[in-house]
């Protein structure tokens, strides 16, 4: 060859962009998606996987698909009315040249669908919590030929290969884990009994595919239960079921600590290698590791050490699809950030039933919302941007894109909001990543940015804008305010040794930090779990003294999304006190009072946090409307402004309106 014909990221990445063989197919790249919920249907599944084929990924390994209709999914493997739906979906992908791989299940002690769930002992699930009844040998023999006619339909769909779902405690998962396994046939007791269900699933799918037909497994590296599956039993596991398999998919978790196989930011990255790389070298057929890896760099590095031959990449491609496009080409620089929060993606799933994003507002609606701004506006427009958090930054991005002329106003000296507050605390530091990013974009766009400019009505109309954007966010209400009772100060909120959040976090002032710290919880959010870990880090003693039952207890599915820091902070002595209202403060304690109770509690603290709501900074744009000065220009709140209260609010807030402008 006369020169290196290859793409920048071919050459920065020559593990990542080497083809990987699997039984009889041949995978253009190493990057995996591995097999997530979306609680989408149909033609928006096929659209939303489409959009990670057409952006690069090697492998895609397709959502869960209940092999029997007692414990069914969206994706009905167990009839043949889902070939056409497999035939188009193989086409539209294949069109790209990624590979197609159909997880197969069956929930088991997981199932809460219909009739009490059946398992391989009567031990109930740490989450459903239903004590399941004991399958017979004659079940466990039905469902071995529903997994194996369900194999026949992926084949016959037009899809490339088999992954059997073994892991996170379910179906095939529970009875291979000593932990919830206490049968006494052969099904149960030795490693040998406990895998046998799952090997005779395998060899009943070889026996029903054609040759080379790729058939692999995924199962947990450890399953965090005491006497359960660790990495020394699922070393075992892998070469016990390795003559069976063609590749094997290691995992973490189970229902017993869910957040360790959905982590969030808690964890660090790349969290479950050490553990399942131990796991991975033990056998010699192609392995896939997962765990918070975002970056086409850190896959690389995995690859090139030895530690898997493939590697997964869920969250960041739900972030941008074309994350492996964009590598490959040289333009990481490009690349929309996940910022692992899982309130877009697993949040939403287990209570809106549908995936989303808090960064990418196409996530899960690629069939309506394209995933990059439409292309330039009819008109160009002159548009001002009131505000540098989150969605003022993506509203000015998006502007610009549409082709309009913008100038963005901040009043602080820097960009990003109340996100760099909340990415002070190291435990959330990722979060500052979306806006960092967004902020570059800007000066790459062209938008004009004003630091330490605060906005005024004379300013706007010197500007003679077009559209003018509010995104000005929200302030604490003063540090005496609390829900139990709106309208009557706390005693002694004043006090010097008592703060708002924003005081302890660096925004607006510096608390005054002793040794005993309380933090009131009003709000249920992610808040007062900041500023509980500031205040650890500042060595101070952390008791939190809570409105709700829970801390965390307006977050979202807390087991995927604070369960974790919620774990973290219970194991460094943060005490937690549930269903308390405060009474007063004084110079050296806090007396609160049981809601509904009115028995009333004393503690010590030198130091008090109240972490409750905010006042919406709108006061600019009703000023304007009461004033009639918005006659000439149009005026949209968004964000924290308009009475959001997260990012992913914030920036969906952004884009609906400077999408269509």
């Amino acid at each position: 060859m006369a020169g290196d014909e290859r793409l920048p990221g071919e050459r920065r990445y020559p593990h990542v962009f080497q083809p990987q063989r699997i039984g009889g197919a041949t995978i253009p790249n190493r990057i995996v998606r591995t097999a997530h919920s979306t609680g989408t249907l149909g033609d928006d599944l096929i659209a939303y996987h489409e959009a990670r084929a057409r952006g690069g990924v090697g492998l895609a390994i397709i959502e869960i698909a209940g092999v029997s209709t007692d414990s069914p999914t969206g994706i009905p493997v167990y009839s043949d009315k889902v070939l056409p739906w497999y035939e188009e979906l193989a086409s539209r992908m294949h069109t790209h040249g990624t590979k197609v791989f159909q997880q197969l299940w069956h929930g088991g002690i997981t199932n809460t669908r219909g009739e009490r769930p059946a398992g391989p002992s009567a031990i109930p699930n740490a989450i459903v919590g239903v004590t399941p009844r004991v399958m017979t040998i004659g079940e466990i023999q039905g469902l071995v030929e529903a997994f194996a006619q369900a194999a026949r339909r992926v084949e016959a769909g037009g899809l490339d290969g088999i992954e059997l779902h073994a892991a996170h405690g379910y179906l095939l998962g529970s009875f291979m884990s000593p932990a919830t396994n206490v049968r006494e046939d052969d099904y149960g007791g030795s490693l040998e009994n406990r895998v046998r269900f799952t090997r005779d699933v395998l060899r009943a799918i070889r026996a029903e595919v054609s040759a080379g037909f790729p058939v692999g497994i995924r199962i947990s590296g450890d399953e965090f239960i005491e006497g359960g599956i660790d990495h020394i039993e699922a070393e075992s596991i892998a070469q016990e079921l390795e003559p069976d398999i063609d590749f094997l998919d290691v995992s973490m978790g189970t229902y017993w600590r869910f957040h360790k196989f959905l982590s969030t930011l808690d964890e660090p990255l790349g969290y479950e290698l050490e553990n399942n790389e131990k796991i991975t070298k033990v056998v010699d057929v192609p392995t896939i590791v997962t765990g918070r890896i975002m970056t086409v760099d850190h896959a690389e590095h995995i690859i090139g050490t030895g530690k898997a031959d493939m590697v997964s990449i869920v969250r960041a491609m739900i972030a941008d699809p074309d994350l492996v496009a964009k590598a490959r080409e040289g333009r990481e620089v490009d690349i929309r950030p996940c910022i692992g929060t899982s309130m877009g993606c697993v949040a939403q799933l287990m209570t809106v039933g549908r995936i989303q994003c808090v960064v990418n507002v196409a996530a899960g609606a690629e069939t309506r919302v394209p995933f990059e701004t439409p292309g330039p506006a009819e008109v160009k427009k002159k548009v001002l941007v009131v505000g540098g958090g989150p969605a003022g930054l993506e509203a000015a991005r998006t502007a610009a894109l549409r082709g309009h002329v913008v100038d963005l106003y901040e009043m602080t000296g820097e960009l990003g909001g109340q996100v760099r507050m909340a990415a002070s605390v190291p435990p959330r530091s990722d979060l500052e990543a979306i806006t960092r990013w967004l902020a570059d974009e800007l000066e790459r766009l062209g938008v004009g940015v004003h630091l330490r400019t605060p906005v005024d009505p004379d300013l706007i109309i010197s500007a003679a804008p077009d559209e003018v954007i509010i995104a000005t966010g929200s302030t604490p209400k003063p540090a005496g305010f609390q829900l139990s009772s709106p309208t009557i100060p706390v005693p002694g909120a004043d006090l010097p040794h008592v703060s708002t959040s924003w005081e302890v976090l660096g925004f607006g002032g510096r608390a005054q930090v002793g040794a005993n710290a309380i933090v009131y919880d009003d709000t249920g959010t992610f808040e007062a779990v900041s500023v509980a870990d500031k205040l650890l880090a500042a060595g101070c003693a952390v008791t939190i003294i809570s409105r709700h039952e829970q801390l965390g207890a307006k977050i979202p599915y807390p087991a995927a999304t604070v369960e974790a820091s919620r774990e973290r902070l219970f194991a460094e002595g943060v005490d937690f006190i549930p269903a308390m209202a405060l009474r007063r403060i004084t110079e050296s304690d806090v007396t609160v009072y049981g809601l509904g109770l009115k028995a009333e509690r004393t503690y010590e603290a030198d130091t008090v946090c109240i972490v409750t709501f905010h006042d919406l900074n709108d006061e600019l744009a009703t000023y304007m409307a009461d004033e009639h000065l918005d006659g000439d220009f149009r005026v949209h709140v968004i964000g924290n402004a308009a009475g959001t209260d997260t990012i992913h609010a914030a920036i969906r807030s952004a884009s609906k309106v400077t999408r269509g402008m």
